[in-house]
This record gives C-alpha cells, sequence and structure tokens, in this order.
C-alpha cells in the first residue's frame, strides 16, 4: 500500500486506478492526517459483504454513528439495527454514568406509582 496526499491524488487519479485494478490498497491524506483509503475490490470479493462488516466494524468501535454506518453498509437504519443484533452489539450504549442517571430517574417513577 502506498501513500499519497490529496494534491498527488487529483494530479495522478489515473495511477491510482492503475493501483486498484492491480489490487494495490492506497492511503490519501491531507495535512499528514489520514483522509480515506482506496481498497480494491478483487474477483470474488463480495463487496456488499466487505462494506457490511466495515460498517460493523466502525459502529462497534464508536468510529461512526449508526446513521453512517448504515449508509456505508448501503442498508437502512432498521436494516443496520437487524444486523447489529445478529451480531449481539448493542445499538443502544450507555456509560455507567448514564445509565446510572437512567436508575434514577426510573426509581422516581417507581416511587411515584
Amino acid at each position: 500500500m502506498h501513500t499519497m496526499t490529496t494534491d498527488e491524488m487529483r494530479e495522478q487519479l489515473q495511477d491510482l486506478l492503475a493501483d486498484a485494478k492491480r489490487g494495490e490498497p492506497a492511503l490519501i491524506v491531507e495535512d499528514g492526517e489520514p483522509l480515506f483509503m482506496t481498497v480494491p475490490m478483487k474477483l470474488g470479493l463480495d463487496a456488499r459483504e466487505v462494506l457490511l462488516e466495515l460498517a460493523v466494524s466502525l459502529y462497534d468501535r464508536e468510529q461512526v454513528s449508526i446513521g453512517i454506518a448504515a449508509r456505508i453498509a448501503c442498508l437502512s437504519i432498521s436494516e443496520m439495527i437487524d444486523e447489529l443484533g445478529k451480531r449481539q452489539i448493542p445499538v443502544i450504549r450507555y456509560s455507567a454514568e448514564e445509565f446510572e442517571e437512567e436508575m434514577k430517574y426510573v426509581r422516581t417513577l417507581a416511587d411515584r406509582g
């Protein structure tokens, strides 16, 4: 895998496409920071499955929202929720503090009844 700047990418788009056809990924950086990566889809590779796995992984690591994950996977949000459920990945995530706040609220409701 090679790295190029966004300026180099603009100037060398044909080279980037040729690299992809040869199966070489590339990392595109801007101001020294990774911006995006090209990942060639070789024959026999199920692009939809790759996109789904990428989306699930990014969501599970809290790198993207569920909406962005759904867009990456080319799914609706409800379909993405189903996919996460199949993998037992929680859709709603509470920190310990948030959970305690929710429980306090639930207790106040229980005390009223």
